[in-house]
């Protein structure tokens, strides 16, 4: 197998703003907040722009006049939120700086995880992580613009700082980009999965806390040594 290119490449950079903020208390806050609640719970397809008036108790003509069509509402939240994805790239600019390290990959999961983990704080925040475990299906054609504008660049640049912290990591595996993106995908699995799953409750007979912030370092522990483990099913040790 040919060992690919691992020069680093410029993370992209996000439009969003330096820090995510509760959404504004003004009726075009009302509006995306009530919004966000709506299609988190029901799902776009199945809200419509007056049951968000109704929610956000502001006229009809109001959510057309901030936002136009249902669309680009949907889009709106999300551009909202966008600093949390900037506060993913900004952590993973920063260790693009550093040498490589037996605890870089540590970091970059830490990167990708902690600001996801952290909007559960916040009834808002709490309703956009259930928007993106639930209302992100790639086979919507409003969702899918929304995955391509704001969390394919951010994936892409985490597969290639995976790929290049692998490469380094196992460099006899000649690790590929590909494996790089299974890794992220089941990652993100793990990391979507954690943040939604209330029956984890259940099946601890109470011992565990639904998607509960104090066990991120054992997320974190779980990844790092999954991917490790898939690099190594990946390109097995040659005889």
């Amino acid at each position: 197998m040919v060992f690919m290119n691992t020069a680093v490449h410029p993370l992209p950079r996000s439009r969003a703003r330096k820090s995510a903020s509760p959404l504004r208390t003004d009726r075009k806050g009302q509006i995306l907040l009530a919004a966000e609640r709506l299609f988190a719970k029901y799902g776009f397809h199945a809200v419509s722009i007056r049951q968000i008036a109704q929610e956000a108790q502001v006229p009809l003509a109001l959510v057309g006049y901030h936002f136009g069509q249902k669309q680009a509402l949907f889009h709106a939240i999300f551009e909202h939120w966008s600093a949390t994805i900037e506060e993913r790239l900004e952590g993973l600019r920063t260790l693009q700086e550093q040498a490589h390290s037996k605890q870089k990959l540590q970091r970059i999961v830490e990167a990708f995880i902690s600001p996801v983990i952290k909007l559960r704080s916040s009834p808002e925040g709490q309703s956009y992580a259930i928007l993106i475990t639930k209302g992100l299906s790639p086979q919507s054609d409003e969702a899918d613009a929304v995955l391509r504008d704001f969390f394919d660049p951010m994936a892409e640049a985490f597969i290639s700082a995976l790929h290049e912290t692998l490469a380094a990591e196992f460099p006899l595996a000649q690790v590929s980009r590909g494996t790089a993106a299974w890794c992220y995908q089941f990652s993100l699995g793990v990391l979507l999965h954690h943040l939604i799953d209330d029956r984890v409750a259940r099946l601890s007979h109470g011992e565990c806390t639904p998607s509960d912030p104090a066990v991120q370092s054992h997320l974190v522990q779980f990844i790092v040594h999954g991917i490790r483990g898939a690099v190594q099913s990946f390109h097995p040790p040659l005889d």
